[in-house]
């Protein structure tokens, strides 16, 4: 977006050593995340006063920096966006990602029945202790009639795709009546062919969103929220960091050799 930082880096956690005019709530020495618009990589960065959260009790800097722009991005599609209710059967593609590991286990802490994909039989293994009551290897199963019989006909009522490409058609053939598609990335891409007819017959909402090119006044919003619901159940233990590996700073291109090697469980993260 115009005016962010060139350098890579979403998500950060550190120890504030200094405030611009006008910062009211933290002070220098405080530990805290953040979300950012760029400059991550880095062992200083600058952030909007809104856009910070304190480190949750009991989490070390490199488990608290796993979680801002994960936190942000399941609340506002699954919750805000998604509308997940306690008892709906959520179907989150990419289980075994930083964004899938909280993704299922925030829905099941507010109630809901978890469906997760992932791409081996360890990475689904992984889902299930996180609380997926079924994990399915897209390499082997075809999730529309996995969900299909889960939910004894049902579907699913809310689905959280970062896949994109074929997998528009199919969520669609998955999703239950009045049910919901959130798109938050296309890794087989973002065109394709669409039939419009099982969205209206079944009256369903398609949306998406990003989340980078946002206004600071919308992510300090979201950063309450996060605050006030996601908080208390990592504090709680009820919602943990799965945290694969840190490398340090100039180690960064082996860190997204391994990422990129898809091998990996949950986040990555960078020690400056």
């Amino acid at each position: 977006p115009p005016g962010a930082s060139p350098i890579p880096g979403l998500e950060i956690a550190g120890e504030i050593v200094s405030l611009g005019a006008g910062v009211e709530r933290w002070q220098p020495g405080d530990r805290v995340c953040a979300l950012v618009s760029g400059g991550g990589y880095a062992e200083f960065a600058v952030v909007p006063q809104g856009q910070l959260l304190p480190v949750p009790a009991g989490l070390s800097l490199e488990q608290a920096a796993c979680l801002p722009e994960t936190a942000f991005t399941v609340w506002s599609n699954v919750f805000r966006r998604g509308g997940l209710r306690a008892g709906e059967v959520f179907l989150v593609h990419g289980g075994s990602s930083g964004i899938g590991t909280l993704a299922i286990q925030l829905a099941r802490a507010f109630g809901a029945r978890v469906v997760a994909t992932a791409g081996s039989e360890e990475k689904c293994a992984a889902c299930r202790r996180l609380g997926a009551e079924l994990a399915l290897d897209y390499r082997a199963s075809d999730f529309v009639a996995a969900v299909k019989a889960f939910s004894g006909g049902h579907g699913a009522d809310l689905i959280l795709d970062m896949v994109g490409g074929e997998y528009v058609q199919r969520n669609i053939q998955c999703a239950a009546e009045d049910g919901r598609i959130v798109q938050i990335a296309f890794l087989q891409g973002a065109a394709g062919s669409l039939n419009l007819m099982p969205v209206m017959l079944k009256r369903l909402t398609i949306t998406g969103s990003t989340l980078r090119a946002r206004p600071v006044s919308f992510k300090s919003e979201l950063a309450r929220e996060v605050e006030q619901n996601v908080w208390p159940l990592v504090e709680a233990g009820r919602v943990r960091v799965v945290l694969e590996r840190s490398f340090e700073l100039a180690e960064a291109c082996e860190a997204h050799r391994l990422m990129e090697s898809s091998a990996h469980v949950g986040k990555i993260v960078l020690r400056a």
